[in-house]
């Protein structure tokens, strides 16, 4: 898909960060937009932005993209409002609990996977079928050079956006000889709402750099382009890179080497008796 004049591009996670500035950009250039989120007040910031420099029409609602009904509500309200959409972006997501495998809680993994892995799969399955009906589109889900590898303190993401490329690599391979192109997106280091949580203070100052805005242009040039796999933003490069060709125990330890003085170490074992610690550690989360 090359012109979005009058398309219908459906947005999820539109209240900040890259999904605010997914909504401008395909503004600017004519389309007609549905966005999500689930935080009233960004949302409404983000319509307010976009009806200051355009007047396309616009269809919003606030619901969390874990839940499969309200998604499926509202790509009923879309077609009903603005008709069949032509391009999903599955862009919502949250950070993740910023603790090691042994002290993140099971219920903070569930969370993020319902939101960043869930999210996408509901998106995705609830509106595919009008751009099907439309004879074409683009599906654009949104992962992370975290998707590409694991780093410290970001299991419960991580395997999130593992998760969301595993999904939409199938669904290329499905869709490859159809009208509906499929795109799989690995931003890195975006300055994004992450930067406002405490625990991920010291990784933000570090690693969050590039504007939303410029992987939000990069992303329309790539669906113009049909690039399935969309890798953009601060060391972005250096990371595919590493992830293809690096063997994994060196992989492993460049990215200790570059984190460890950015994540909170507060729960790693502080003896040299790394299992007992570890063993002591799930057998009290366990216990509580």
């Amino acid at each position: 898909m090359k012109d979005f004049n009058n398309k219908l591009i459906v947005i999820t996670g539109a209240g900040s960060g890259m999904g605010r500035a997914y909504a401008l950009e395909f503004a600017k250039l004519g389309a007609r937009l549905a966005l999500n989120d689930y935080d009233s007040k960004g949302l409404a910031e983000t319509i307010e932005l976009v009806r200051k420099q355009s007047q396309v029409e616009l269809f919003s609602a606030i619901f969390d993209v874990a839940d499969r009904g309200a998604m499926e509500g509202f790509a009923a309200d879309v077609k009903t409002a603005l008709g069949n959409a032509h391009v999903i972006i599955n862009n919502a997501g949250v950070s993740g609990a910023g603790k090691p495998v042994w002290a993140t809680p099971l219920s903070a993994i569930e969370r993020i996977m319902g939101i960043n892995f869930y999210g996408v799969v509901h998106g995705t399955q609830v509106f595919l079928p009008q751009l099907i009906e439309n004879g074409e589109g683009a599906v654009v889900n949104v992962s992370s050079i975290f998707g590409l590898i694991g780093p410290p303190n970001h299991c419960d993401y991580s395997a999130a956006k593992f998760a969301v490329r595993g999904f939409t690599q199938a669904l290329m391979v499905e869709l490859h000889d159809s009208p509906i192109s499929v795109h799989l997106v690995h931003p890195g280091g975006i300055a994004t709402n992450i930067a406002n949580v405490p625990q991920h203070q010291a990784f933000s100052n570090k690693y969050l750099s590039t504007p939303p805005e410029a992987i939000a242009r990069y992303v329309i040039r790539g669906i113009r382009k049909g690039s399935p796999k969309i890798v953009y933003g601060r060391d972005s490069f250096k990371t595919r890179l590493g992830s293809n060709f690096a063997p994994l125990r060196l992989l492993n330890k460049l990215i200790w080497r570059d984190m460890r003085d950015v994540i909170d170490r507060s729960d790693y074992p502080l003896t040299p008796s790394t299992k007992h610690t570890i063993s002591t550690s799930i057998k009290k989360r366990n216990a509580g």
